[in-house]
């Protein structure tokens, strides 16, 4: 479990650095983007942070204008919100191991600008609440979104990367 989650957060920073994938997109800003459960066979694949170069452009100066009044307001102690970005990721993994909340789901999480997003599948909309609960325990994590797909039958309530 160990080497897993090693990997993972490796993964998390690292597989950014390798530039466009086939589909044009790209995680242009390196935010985190993990799996944290495979319990729900064919869960639709969340886009993640991975957007096309115009939508970068759109995204980069809203990000800019956050991460800085984060600073400026004096709720950071970083100079930027997104500084938080890959411990809140490490911090992920280490509650994960300790307490292992993701039982009946299939999930990966975001996370930008201390806001973590978890998107994918479970069994229950009563796992919600449970969720966002979890996330906003993690340390640093100022807001956290989940997106569960609970019927099958249903488009999944995020946006899809193509696997």
């Amino acid at each position: 479990m160990k080497v897993m989650k090693t990997l993972i957060v490796f993964f998390t920073i690292v597989s950014p650095c390798y530039g466009q994938d086939a589909d044009g997109l790209r995680n242009w800003f390196n935010d985190p983007f993990f799996q944290v459960s495979w319990h729900i066979p064919d869960c639709p694949l969340p886009a993640g942070p991975f957007v096309d170069e115009r939508a970068m452009r759109n995204q980069s100066h809203r990000r800019a204008e956050k991460g800085t009044t984060c600073w400026l307001a004096g709720d950071c102690d970083r100079q930027n919100s997104y500084m938080y970005d890959v411990d809140i990721a490490k911090e992920f993994m280490a509650a994960i191991g300790d307490r292992g909340p993701f039982a009946n789901t299939t999930l990966w999480i975001t996370v930008q600008g201390r806001v973590a997003y978890l998107q994918g599948c479970g069994i229950s909309e009563s796992q919600i609440p449970e969720l966002e609960a979890f996330a906003r325990s993690v340390r640093y994590v100022q807001q956290a979104f989940v997106d569960l797909r609970v019927d099958r039958s249903r488009r999944a309530p995020y946006r899809l990367r193509e696997r």
